[in-house]
């Protein structure tokens, strides 16, 4: 037996168990009863289908603690996101401020989510209204989008401009959603967006600016496990992700060693 064998509600439950193990080193019923609203029979029925899944370093019963206890060499069946990591250590009750900062809330219209997926999904460029934020400039132009994008926050698209003659990446609020998506045939073929179909394989260090006590902090906090980390995402998106990590901050705690690009 596996997890992707287990139906959804029972694999969801020994996911966040695994997590315990991992994240706290010990877990107990109650952890399933209270955050799954499930019966105490049910989540001893969870625990033993969780150990028949672990066949090396499986948690042990510790009597004293009334709990099963996390082996030091346990080795977690799930991968888990930092956000995962702090729903699994966060033990504030529901009447208390949250202790975790509200994430910002983007919005997407429907329509023009439907606008731009109809243009994708058919091949057909489309008139949208899009507001620039760097010149201020809301004029009407033609886009053939190509497909979405997600930056871990917020979703954009990709699509040729043909103002501009070249592939750009828009932000879907940017565009008036009262408009009336006018669209037509794309009469000559795409040029290729060679950006997109290029990896950047790029290699990140610790800041020259930091000590070495820093710059050993910095390493354990980003998963190094050699002396460079090693990202590899589309060439298109690079943008993004100088954004998201920060690499063009003032103080940035990481900087670029070398990029290399392999058409793909």
């Amino acid at each position: 037996m596996t997890l992707d064998n287990l139906k959804h509600a029972q694999r969801q439950r020994l996911v966040f168990l695994d997590r315990c193990f991992t994240w706290r080193g010990v877990a107990r019923r109650r952890d399933l009863t209270e955050r799954f609203g499930i019966s105490t029979a049910q989540a001893a029925n969870d625990f033993r289908t969780y150990l028949s899944l672990i066949t090396q370093n499986a948690p042990e019963y510790d009597g004293h603690l009334k709990a099963y206890v996390a082996s030091p060499n346990h080795q977690p069946i799930a991968a888990s996101s930092m956000l995962d990591v702090f729903g699994v250590l966060d033990i504030a009750s529901g009447d208390e401020l949250p202790a975790a900062l509200p994430r910002a809330k983007r919005w997407l219209d429907p329509r023009v989510a439907t606008a731009l997926y109809d243009a994708i999904s058919n091949q057909r460029k489309l008139r949208i209204a899009y507001t620039s934020m760097s010149s201020g400039e809301t004029a009407p132009q033609w886009v053939a989008p190509t497909r979405f994008t997600f930056d871990g926050e917020s979703i954009h698209f990709r699509a040729f401009s043909y103002k501009r003659g070249e592939y750009r990446n828009f932000h879907p609020a940017r565009i008036e959603p009262e408009d009336n998506f006018e669209t037509d045939e794309i009469e000559m073929p795409l040029q290729f967006d060679r950006e997109w179909n290029t990896k950047s394989v790029i290699w990140l260090r610790p800041s020259a600016n930091l000590t070495t006590a820093q710059a050993a902090v910095v390493r354990r906090e980003f998963g190094f496990s050699g002396d460079l980390l090693r990202i590899e995402i589309r060439q298109a998106l690079e943008f993004f992700f100088d954004h998201r990590w920060g690499l063009t901050e003032p103080g940035a705690r990481l900087e670029r060693v070398k990029t290399e690009t392999i058409i793909l």
